[in-house]
């Protein structure tokens, strides 16, 4: 995201902290504590980092934004299969997934989820079905009045997503190019952070002779040309930094290479989230054969359309409604999911699936053998991080505070996306005065870490070299810019060029 640049001669009262580049730049560069030492350096990186970087958070900021706005989309588009007239009672759940599986035979039972609300469905979730991805499942709908089926879509995640939210979802992820399109937002995220901190520094560093507020957060509109663009960009990514800032960390926690990282870290200190286990202890001597053996009926849910294993020799199936009155007992309220048994020896996961605050991520596991709850796992005692990271996750999704939560992600894209258009309109009006239509604006001087004292710059190394270490594609990057800025300033050197301009 571009910003701030090396100001022209006659800007050179409104920053007074320019390095001196006359001359030969790197030769004669001038030595400076504090943040006059530091900002020349924070200004290449903000300005390689926004011309270089910015087009992946330019379709990170626009992709995001559509993504916020799917939520309310789906409630308009879906209505049909999302909503019904309230009745009086509703079914039992055992025949409301009896009614789905009538007109979907179709794939394996994986999980229900009970409807939530009066006029809300209930949500039959099939596996394994012709047509719908591995990673996605059929949710049918089921009116759990009247146990009509109103409809099937495929779904995908924790969160429910139907198909218009997990397209534009895999479209922010992955561009929809895959495990190698993660690369794309990893990049974004990993960067976004430093160049929302480097930009707010710099306006800062900026502005520091000024003491009023209003100097800071507020565009100056006396301003005209490139000190006018500049003005809107540093007062709104003032605003929208802390934001940007949020977004980076909760997206690189579930990035491809960082976000491993990080769970390996949560892991070492102890905070990883907690799972209620499945496993159950065989209740009749005999029939310790695994599932699949001659004369075993199908799991619970997966070939019996009510829940229940049928007639033969394994254990009887107390059914997915006494499993639900369980889970009750337990103070599981609404929204929860029931997940079957996955194979033989397995409970029944019972879980609460509300990402709104407050967060309900309470789960127990059910023997199907006899009712009884085997484990449970309540969010209260998860650790601190475990907490964190979820909350930061649903705010980055923009379920966490519903509408209000949706807004605000869509403020900070359109933030994100002004911010950059400004940047590369600083970049353009700052080009030279001859040949303006045929050129671009000339790049910060090199060899501003020459002017870093020591004792600032070693810990300085360490500290990007250890970053670089948790978020890989920053680290990599960095490497590579500067490769590219040594190779411009040799063949900048080559060609007698100052090395003010070379780049």
């Amino acid at each position: 995201m571009p910003t701030e640049q090396r100001l022209a001669p006659s800007e050179a009262p409104d920053s007074p902290d320019t390095p001196d580049t006359t001359g030969s730049g790197e030769e004669r560069a001038v030595r400076r504590t504090g943040w006059a030492a530091l900002r020349p350096l924070v200004l290449r990186l903000h300005f390689y980092a926004g011309v270089l970087i910015a087009p992946f958070l330019l379709v990170a900021a626009v992709t995001g934004l559509l993504y916020a706005g799917a939520f309310q989309a789906e409630k308009v588009i879906y209505a049909q299969e999302l909503s019904v007239p309230v009745g009086k009672a509703e079914r039992p759940l055992s025949q409301q997934v009896a009614d789905a599986r009538k007109t979907h035979p179709e794939g394996k039972l994986a999980a229900v989820r009970p409807a939530p609300r009066p006029g809300d469905t209930t949500r039959v979730l099939l596996s394994d079905v012709p047509g719908v991805s591995a990673d996605h499942q059929l949710a049918v709908f089921v009116d759990p009045y009247t146990g009509n089926v109103r409809g099937a879509l495929e779904t995908y995640g924790s969160t429910g997503a139907l198909p218009l939210r997990t397209w534009l979802d895999a479209l922010h992820r992955d561009l929809h190019l895959g495990e190698t399109g993660r690369l794309y937002s990893e990049l974004a995220a990993s960067w976004l952070w430093v160049v929302a901190g480097g930009g707010v520094a710099l306006w800062i560093g900026r502005k520091r002779r000024n003491r009023r507020l209003r100097a800071l957060a507020l565009p100056d509109r006396t301003a005209t040309g490139r000190r006018r663009t500049l003005s809107w960009h540093g007062a709104v990514g003032l605003w929208a930094a802390a934001g940007l800032v949020f977004l980076s960390a909760t997206g690189l926690t579930w990035s491809a290479y960082a976000g491993a990282n990080i769970g390996e870290l949560r892991e070492s200190l102890g905070q990883a989230t907690p799972t209620v286990s499945t496993a159950v202890t065989e209740h009749h001597a005999g029939h310790g054969g695994s599932a699949g053996m001659p004369g075993m009926p199908d799991m619970p849910g997966r070939g019996d359309a009510k829940g229940n294993r049928s007639s033969g020799s394994a254990p009887a199936d107390v059914g997915i409604d006494k499993v639900l009155r369980t889970a009750r007992t337990q103070g599981l309220t609404n929204p929860v999911e029931i997940g079957l048994p996955t194979e033989k020896g397995t409970a029944y996961v019972v879980k609460q699936v509300q990402r709104s605050w407050p967060e309900k991520q309470d789960a127990i596991a059910v023997d199907p053998a006899t009712g009884k709850v085997t484990d449970v796992s309540r969010f209260a005692d998860h650790p601190v991080l475990a907490k964190l990271t979820r909350y930061g996750i649903d705010l980055h999704t923009g379920t966490l505070f519903g509408l209000a939560n949706q807004i605000a992600l869509a403020a900070l894209a359109l933030a994100l996306i002004f911010l950059i258009l400004w940047g590369y309109r600083m970049w353009w009006q700052r080009r030279p005065t001859r040949d303006r239509a045929l050129s671009f604006g000339r790049p910060v001087p090199r060899g501003g870490w020459r002017q870093v004292p020591l004792p600032v710059l070693i810990p300085l190394v360490l500290a990007v070299g250890v970053v670089g270490r948790l978020v890989p594609l920053l680290g990599i990057s960095l490497v590579a810019f500067l490769v590219v800025d040594i190779a411009l300033g040799a063949l900048g050197r080559r060609r007698r060029v100052p090395a003010t301009t070379a780049g």
